[in-house]
């Protein structure tokens, strides 16, 4: 096993370390740091990372991190783990999806040394993470008051990335092409396997979501031999996998009634809920395009006309 050099500070083998590495400061002078905790297993092993709060106010992936460094030492663990729970450390502080000048950073990578605040960010995660890791682990939590599944995302057409996402265990696994300027676009550009864990909902803890995603970490380390011990995977069923998704979106304005759950099977034309007015009156039922499960829906129930309201995942 050889020792990791991350900013400066090594890591030699057998031995785990908290680094804080300079990001940029605040108007007020104050340094942030992107805080990162490397274990370095003794014995010659994959590299993984694991990254949440890419989008600072999705707060799941923290406390799964947090929970799996509870388990894991360097004695038990073979090759590397390099945890970062706190990407996007200003939109953590402002509890903001974005950075101070509204950009999104899993848009920004792979980066520039002299870009935006998110391109150096971007540059500087892949430059002291990426660049030591063989796979990644990337988690979020849905977005604009919605709440998801837990599901993987991942290139399901490759073998060892598709590998990985059996391993993880979530309820679902659904093949999604790469987005410009992403985290798992740029890792898979150098090779590296990454899988997208979503769940939950933006500044929430879901102990479901939490609970699966500890368990689906745990059990892509055994699956990789990472871990000395392997860790027993959770009894339920095998992932359902998908390879399209599709939106329901809202056909008028009004109030939105959900009349489903996430998990649930839907048949095509089955009712999901509707929109109505403040009045119960002129009221649209909202059915399903397509056979499928549901994966995700907005919980805001006040919806204007084209927004998407229940994610399906078609099987």
């Amino acid at each position: 096993m050889t020792p990791i050099m991350i900013g400066g500070t090594t890591v030699a083998p057998g031995t785990e370390q908290r680094i804080d590495l300079p990001v940029a400061r605040l108007p007020t002078q104050t340094m942030l740091s992107l805080p990162i905790h490397v274990i370095n297993g003794h014995r010659e092993g994959p590299h993984l990372w694991l990254s949440a709060a890419i989008h600072g106010d999705e707060l799941n992936g923290v406390e799964i991190i947090r929970q799996v460094l509870e388990q894991v030492t360097p004695q038990t663990l073979h090759g590397a783990l390099i945890a970062v729970p706190i990407v996007n450390m200003f939109g953590f502080i402002d509890q903001s999806r974005y950075l101070p000048d509204r950009r999104d950073l899993n848009r920004s990578f792979p980066g520039s040394a002299r870009g935006s605040l998110a391109s150096r960010l971007a540059h500087l995660f892949m430059k002291e993470v990426v660049s030591h890791c063989s796979h990644g682990i990337d988690l979020h939590t849905a977005s604009n008051h919605r709440v998801n599944l837990p599901q993987i995302r991942a290139n399901l057409d490759h073998p060892e990335t598709y590998r990985c996402a059996q391993a993880f265990g979530a309820p679902a696994m659904i093949h999604a092409n790469t987005r410009d300027g992403s985290l798992r676009q740029a890792a898979a550009k150098q090779g590296i396997s990454v899988l997208l864990y979503e769940s939950g909902e933006a500044l929430r803890f879901d102990q479901t979501a939490i609970t699966v995603g500890v368990s689906g970490v745990l059990q892509v380390m055994a699956s990789l031999t990472m871990l000395a011990a392997p860790h027993q995977p959770a009894k339920g069923k095998s992932s359902l996998e998908s390879r399209e998704t599709k939106w329901v979106r809202a056909s008028r304005s009004g109030i939105l009634h959900v009349q489903t759950e996430l998990g649930q099977a839907v048949t095509k034309r089955q009712k999901l809920g509707y929109i109505a007015d403040a009045f119960g009156e002129a009221t649209r039922r909202i059915q399903a395009p397509c056979d499928g499960i549901v994966i995700g829906y907005t919980q805001n129930p006040l919806v204007n006309q084209g927004d998407g309201i229940v994610h399906i995942a078609t099987l």
